[in-house]
């Protein structure tokens, strides 16, 4: 298990010390989790990048929001041809990190399972949209026919062609578990594989969470406490102290939601098949958590801000 003392983060000057700092932890978790059958797998001694090394490259790559991967990839060439001096074709490594999907998610909820053990049993739920083409484009895509569908994002007021990011986060902003599901899935219903392996716990949501059965039935099967902001003309609405506690909590997973989707482009996963929308949202998830416990371990602003100020001033 991680331990926050095993770790001399050095402070983040350069692009350098980035790739440095996260490629140290993925490998400490790497070499300490992941199966033996996998880390010494055939034709693994061939690769021109380890694992790591390819899981490092992907985080970085998304932290600096490039939205387009060939012009990642001719700044790496280009620039940090001494950290990678064999990184290859750009096709063969995307090939390589789709295949990864599962080391991925297993560094990802080890983070997570590690994160969580300082935080309380206070969950906050919400989702987002995942466009996967144009409105107007949908019905002549062929990209996830019979995956993707319609769906309704409030705070837009549009009907978009895609898929919806679940998301459960701790008080204080750490993503610890999300699922994806066709766009027209109710958020209601999602709660349910949330929640999956959780007992006793209570959860923030908003008013899109509503439901006079879900509440209860939560409680009765799970020992989940649901708590969720009631409409404006409702006749049983909490006290102003609890209403403002509740604003104030979800203030936070609506500050990790715009993490995701303005600096690191959730809702532009520019991907063409199934496996390639969850690795990439999965990396992007990745990202965020690492970025989180480097600045935990750093003990200093938020590492996210940091690291779009060192790229782009």
């Amino acid at each position: 298990m991680l331990e926050f003392n095993n770790y001399y983060i050095q402070d983040q000057e350069n692009l350098t010390d980035l790739f440095t700092n996260i490629f140290v932890i993925i490998d400490d978790i790497y070499n300490e989790i992941i199966p033996i059958t996998i880390s010494n797998r055939r034709n693994i001694k061939d690769s021109k990048l380890s694992d790591s090394e390819i899981i490092t490259i992907s985080i970085v790559g998304e932290l600096l929001t490039i939205d387009s991967e060939k012009a990642f990839f001719s700044l790496l060439k280009r620039e940090y041809k001494n950290l990678f001096p064999k990184i290859g074709d750009r096709t063969r490594f995307n090939r390589t990190k789709r295949n990864l999907y599962w080391v991925i998610s297993k560094i990802r909820e080890h983070i997570s399972s590690f994160m969580q053990s300082y935080s309380n049993n206070i969950r906050i739920v919400d989702s987002m949209p995942i466009p996967v083409c144009e409105f107007c484009r949908a019905q002549f895509s062929k990209c996830f026919k019979g995956e993707a569908s319609y769906g309704r994002c409030p705070s837009k007021k549009q009907t978009y062609f895609g898929f919806k990011f679940h998301a459960l986060t701790t008080i204080d902003g750490f993503l610890s578990d999300y699922i994806i599901t066709p766009a027209n899935v109710d958020d209601r219903n999602a709660v349910w594989d949330l929640c999956d392996k959780y007992k006793s716990i209570s959860i923030i949501g908003d008013k899109g969470y509503v439901n006079k059965r879900l509440t209860p039935e939560l409680k009765v099967e799970r020992d989940i406490n649901l708590l969720f902001l009631k409409r404006g003309n409702s006749k049983d609405n909490y006290p102003k102290d609890i209403r403002q506690l509740i604003f104030k909590a979800r203030r936070r997973i609506e500050t990790s939601f715009s993490q995701l989707a303005e600096q690191l482009n959730l809702n532009k996963v520019k991907s063409k098949s199934m496996l390639g929308l969850i690795t990439r949202t999965s990396i992007k998830v990745l990202a965020h958590n690492i970025s989180f416990l480097i600045n935990k371990l750093m003990g200093n602003e938020d590492s996210i801000s940091k690291i779009k100020r060192l790229v782009f001033g």
